[in-house]
């Protein structure tokens, strides 16, 4: 398989006519159990000037005992990045495609408290779905990206940071229910995730309201 390395060519063009390119991916979309997580990244001219991080890729095309210094790497290359997150609790409330539109603004709510001067933004969005938007109203337009965290390299950046954040967090949920094998499976549907939640249950980092199994909830 040919590995695509992310450019910066849509970046450098769009910095023509904006002063900064908010990047943001989703990680957890598909999880059984967990939050789910938005990495935003942004990127101005001067940024966008230099060498993409060495190993830069989307999250999926990093191995994961390397994902951690693509990740530090990818945050020292940016002018600021930020994870925002929506419980599972959330996720049951409002549907998952409102809970990351939710995660979204939060984490570019951060890059603003980080110094981020979002007056001028566009934001890119991975995928081919305007998840942002619908949620609350912005002053700055988004532009869904398909391929984004493969062929971008501020939504790869934004993929990779987001994708280590969440796994630290299955990590740490993981200590408290061992039992569903989290720091393994990060909360997606495998065999042995799936086996234990027929045995014992879903927790309260489960999404419920998905069609997980015929278990009943039990913490």
């Amino acid at each position: 398989m040919t590995v695509v390395e992310p450019r910066l060519t849509l970046e450098r063009r769009l910095l023509r006519e904006r002063t900064l390119i908010v990047a943001c991916d989703e990680v957890g979309r598909g999880a059984l159990a967990g939050p789910v997580a938005v990495g935003a990244v942004a990127v101005d001219a001067s940024r966008a000037r230099k060498r993409v991080p060495s190993g830069l890729r989307d999250s999926k095309l990093v191995p994961e005992a390397r994902r951690p210094e693509v990740a530090a790497r990818a945050a020292e290359w940016v002018c600021a990045s930020a994870v925002g997150w929506a419980t599972s609790a959330e996720i049951d409330d409002i549907g998952i495609i409102r809970a990351l539109g939710l995660a979204a603004h939060r984490a570019i709510a951060q890059l603003g408290e980080f110094g981020c001067d979002l007056s001028d933004a566009l934001v890119l969005l991975d995928g081919n779905h305007d998840y942002i938007t619908p949620v609350q109203a912005t002053p700055w337009p988004v532009r869904p990206i398909i391929k984004g965290d493969r062929d971008c390299a501020s939504a790869s950046a934004a993929s990779v940071i987001a994708k280590v954040a969440r796994d630290d967090v299955m990590r740490e949920l993981d200590g408290d229910f061992p039992v569903y094998g989290w720091s393994r499976n990060k909360g997606y549907a495998s065999l042995d995730h799936r086996a234990a939640i027929r045995e014992h249950g879903l927790s309260r980092h489960h999404r419920a309201s998905w069609a997980i199994a015929d278990a009943p909830t039990l913490f």
